[in-house]
């Protein structure tokens, strides 16, 4: 009987089984499990630099909410015209005193009025000396003038045409503090008599020299004061669609003769450039939270490296039981995703409330961009990733046997 060779029968090469997603976040977290207070302690660096970021974009994002709310409050189709400075030395330049009524027949204005100012102090009585004004104004107002400001009275009334031909005063938010005036009913020394102040205003953002102003009627500025009839300032509100327009056409319209004696402005090109600049200056904060954050991130990287010193013997044993190199990296970085992960999420929390808090004590708005918290928390996940690099190859070059031997 002939005797065949015996075939050896086919071995697939052993392959290490793969870790499905969970088996991956299993082991990853092993590590911060077994040592919160390190984790919190690492983490800690991530969350400081994350919140700071977070807090600064937050507070400036606020704070341009609340200037954008002010400008659609206020709008921006108020213009100002007042005397430009003459080709003449030593000569002042008056506005014409028909000029309320010139620039209300310019198309598309919708409301005009006018300050005039009055050669006259207010005092709180006759008693304190005439140059001790507190830098108050004394203006005549027209009727207009309110609706024009979209301004609010806080207490008492505006000039009317009943009280705008009698001793009486409506003050400006500023000028009331400034003269201890709380309510209507007081009386207030303007030039060489008593006016009784029948109005208190609400802020003016887009006109602080309203705000230090005492206002009176504009009748009453001629008769009782010897005001000229010549505005200082002429107000106009006009259509959003024409504000170019009537801009153009203002000052030859005040002045045909010489337009170049009347300058026209835009009050609210101010909050407009301060909401535009908004955040130029927490360049500086968001690099200082920049730094922490990098900071941190070497934490989470020496971390990693003494937790593989730490756990040699575990890794020496995995590697004995068939995990791969490539299995060992993934739990390592993951560990430290993981790590970061955690930094990240209670930073945005952390600058999310320091937002909150600064917003509600200051009465702004709470915004916090969603591309801030985005942003902000993804940056932790790349640096969990880097600082997680190194720790995790050199835990895969372990070799099994002295990993083993060393424990």
């Amino acid at each position: 009987m002939s005797t065949g060779t015996r075939k050896r029968p086919a071995h697939d090469s052993l392959r290490a089984a793969r870790l499905s997603p969970r088996d991956v976040a299993h082991v990853g977290s092993a590590g911060l499990r077994s040592r919160p207070m390190r984790v919190v302690l690492s983490a800690l660096g991530i969350a400081i630099g994350i919140a700071t970021m977070i807090a600064v974009v937050g507070i400036s994002a606020s704070s341009k909410a609340q200037l954008l709310q002010r400008l659609d409050a206020l709008g921006t189709n108020m213009l100002v015209a007042t005397p430009g400075e003459s080709m003449f030395a030593g000569e002042t330049v008056k506005l014409p005193v028909g000029s309320v009524g010139k620039v209300g027949r310019i198309p598309g204005v919708e409301q005009a009025g006018a300050t005039a100012d009055v050669d006259a102090t207010v005092r709180r009585s006759e008693k304190i000396p005439k140059d001790e004004t507190a830098g108050i104004a004394v203006k005549a107002a027209t009727e207009t003038l309110i609706d024009i400001l979209r301004g609010r009275v806080a207490h008492g009334t505006w000039l009317n045409k009943a009280n705008g031909r009698y001793p009486v005063v409506v003050l400006g938010h500023v000028a009331a503090k400034r003269l201890g005036i709380t309510r209507p009913g007081q009386q207030v020394w303007v030039d060489d008599r008593y006016f009784t102040v029948v109005g208190i205003l609400d802020p003016l953002p887009l006109s602080p020299e309203i705000e230090r102003s005492a206002l009176i009627g504009w009748d009453a500025a001629g008769k009782l004061l010897g005001h000229d009839g010549h505005p200082t300032s002429v107000y106009e509100r006009s259509t959003d669609a024409t504000v170019h327009d009537v801009r153009t056409l203002m000052a030859a319209t005040i002045d045909p003769q010489n337009p170049q004696d009347v300058r026209v402005t835009d009050p609210s090109s101010a909050l407009q450039a301060k909401a535009a600049t908004e955040g130029a200056f927490s360049s500086l904060l968001l690099g200082l939270g920049g730094i922490a954050l990098l900071v941190g991130g070497v934490g989470v990287a020496n971390t990693m490296i003494i937790s593989v010193l730490e756990r040699r013997y575990e890794i020496g044993l995995r590697r004995s039981l068939g995990a791969t190199r490539g299995q060992i990296r993934i739990q390592f970085v993951t560990e430290s995703l993981m790590l970061s992960g955690l930094g990240g999420l209670a930073g945005v929390l952390l600058g999310g409330a320091a937002t909150g808090v600064y917003a509600a004590s200051g009465g702004l708005p709470w915004v916090v961009p969603l591309w801030a918290v985005a942003g902000g928390f993804v940056s932790t996940l790349l640096i969990g990733t880097v600082a997680g690099l190194y720790p995790a190859v050199r835990a895969a070059r372990l070799s099994p046997t002295l990993a083993l031997h060393a424990a």
